[in-house]
């Protein structure tokens, strides 16, 4: 069983839902991440999503695309996220850690050679925003060879057909996009999610995780009453974004956010 499932696993046998806070490795500066990760799970968060900075995010809004361009001021690879897992794997052995970015950089190291590297690092899920799951036979032999769980994302115009193809293809858990467009822009309509989701748990056992709209502790509790996981992005990288040169600051600040989202998702 995978870091990701035994996650989910002691959740559900807990009735409690997993915190998935989702934050770009090397933004504000490459020291600031793995501290920060730490940091997360003292408050509450039971997955990270750690974002590879791209030049190109499409799927995200200005606030992620900023946080990526700062990161590659720093010019950090994908290399480089890499070493921040193994960092983070010396003090932590259980937390599961989820990649989240776009295919280039993978396509870039190779599927085999980014599989071994990333299962070698600590990784346990990879989300690839732009590869469909119709053409990722090869990435997904690659991730079977070395113990990773391919997530992908579904949205709110997915077909049933698409369902179908989505659930065979996933592991871990399913991304479910609660929102037309990109990322940080909109407010959740719960209802909607709660309707989708419902279509979609037809297909799969998987855990579902809701992402996109979910920018306090209100609409992350509202969530967790009808998803099994809740992801918080652009909100988490907004308080980087203000106190940029301050890594207390930013921790403290992060910290404070995703407390008020475990207590309100653990009192839904």
């Amino acid at each position: 069983m995978s870091r990701i499932s035994a996650c989910f696993e002691e959740l559900k046998s807990k009735n409690r839902k997993a915190l998935i806070p989702y934050v770009t490795a090397g933004d504000s500066h490459p020291e600031v991440t793995v501290p920060l990760m730490h940091a997360m799970v003292d408050a509450g968060a039971d997955i990270i999503e750690l974002g590879v900075p791209f030049s190109d995010p499409m799927a995200d809004g200005p606030v992620i695309q900023a946080a990526c361009e700062r990161a590659l001021e720093h010019n950090v690879s994908l290399s480089d996220v890499l070493a921040m897992v193994t960092a983070f794997r010396v003090d932590n052995q259980q937390t599961p850690v989820v990649l989240m970015g776009y295919l280039n950089p993978v396509e870039v190291m190779g599927y085999e050679s980014f599989a071994k590297r990333a299962s070698e690092a600590g990784v346990d899920g990879v989300l690839t925003v732009d590869m469909p799951p119709e053409e990722a036979d090869d990435l997904i032999a690659a991730f079977d060879n070395n113990n990773l769980d391919p997530i992908f994302l579904v949205s709110p115009e997915s077909t049933e057909k698409r369902f179908k193809v989505i659930a065979e293809k996933s592991r871990g858990f399913i991304y479910y996009v609660s929102l037309k467009g990109v990322t940080g822009v909109k407010a959740i309509d719960t209802d909607a999610v709660a309707a989708k989701l419902k279509e979609l748990k037809a297909f799969t056992d998987l855990p579902i995780g809701v992402g996109f709209g979910i920018k306090d502790a209100s609409s992350a509790a509202a969530v967790a009453g009808v998803a099994d996981a809740v992801v918080v992005g652009s909100a988490i990288v907004k308080r980087v974004e203000a106190n940029v040169g301050n890594q207390n600051k930013i921790q403290s600040e992060i910290q404070l956010l995703l407390s008020d989202l475990r207590q309100a998702m653990d009192n839904t």
